[in-house]
């Protein structure tokens, strides 16, 4: 049928009368907020009319809006009545409000039903993995383990560590020379901290740098920490920016140490 704007309105099913009001509002391309209430009224009378009336729980529904269009037309051509605070009302506020409450829930709606196809397309499957591929052990990733980023931290923390060996040395003892020279080994260094580790299970980097006696003690230390990584007998790790970084053995042993530092 051909209204007065000249927009052809399907007869189709509505969800209930708001549905066909914003139908109406979006055919005619008028802002809802500025409802030509007059023709808008008229279109929805004309579908009105052409419904079926067997079922009347619907058609009630449809005729209360009708009424209400009706009554916001009466009103528009009355003058414009004026609240509490000296601002004129618009008869339209209230309908304009429901309507866009509607339309949020409508498009709610649609979203939702998306969804719903969207997640029936997902398939699911219990694990079916061989008990031989669950239990394989994969092989220790050099790279990942030795990355530049840990190695800058545990270099940072080697720096530090040495600094406050410096600033212990005594400015006069220090000329002194030596009367005998500590001899470490990088070897024996590295199966003090490999049995160490396999003790304790894990321990501090930076506390193991600072327990030792002398800077010789630190340098082989750090060295030795480096190696044992590389072998796969130790693993690093850091649970944030400004953490403490833990040393963890990757053998399962408890044999406890007995070289010394």
């Amino acid at each position: 049928m051909e209204t007065d704007m000249g927009i052809s309105v399907k007869l189709k099913v509505f969800e209930g009368p708001l549905d066909l009001l914003l139908h109406l509002i979006d055919k005619n391309k008028v802002n809802i907020y500025d409802i030509p209430i007059v023709d808008i009224t008229d279109q929805y009378l004309e579908y009105v009319n052409a419904m079926d009336r067997q079922d009347l729980n619907v058609i009630s529904e449809f005729l209360v809006m009708a009424a209400t269009l009706i009554d916001i037309k009466s009103r528009m051509l009355l003058p414009k009545e004026v609240n509490e605070e000296g601002e004129e009302e618009d008869p339209r506020d209230e309908l304009v409000q429901k309507l866009l409450e509607y339309k949020m829930y409508k498009y709610m709606s649609l979203e939702l039903r998306d969804r719903e196809i969207d997640a029936e397309k997902a398939m699911f499957k219990k694990p079916t993995i061989p008990e031989e591929v669950s239990k394989y052990d994969p092989p220790i990733d050099l790279d990942k383990l030795l990355d530049d980023v840990t190695l800058k931290k545990l270099n940072d923390i080697f720096n530090m560590v040495m600094k406050k060996q410096e600033d212990k040395v005594d400015p006069i003892r220090s000329k002194f020379g030596r009367i005998e020279k500590e001899e470490v080994s990088l070897p024996d260094k590295m199966e003090f901290i490999k049995d160490y580790a396999h003790t304790y299970k894990s321990f501090s980097f930076k506390t193991l740098l600072e327990s030792q006696r002398t800077k010789m003690h630190i340098i082989v230390s750090f060295l030795a920490i480096l190696e044992l990584m590389k072998i796969g007998e130790i693993t690093i790790s850091q649970d944030g920016t400004f953490e403490d970084i833990i040393v963890t053995s990757t053998k399962v042993s408890t044999i406890s140490t007995g070289a010394s530092d």
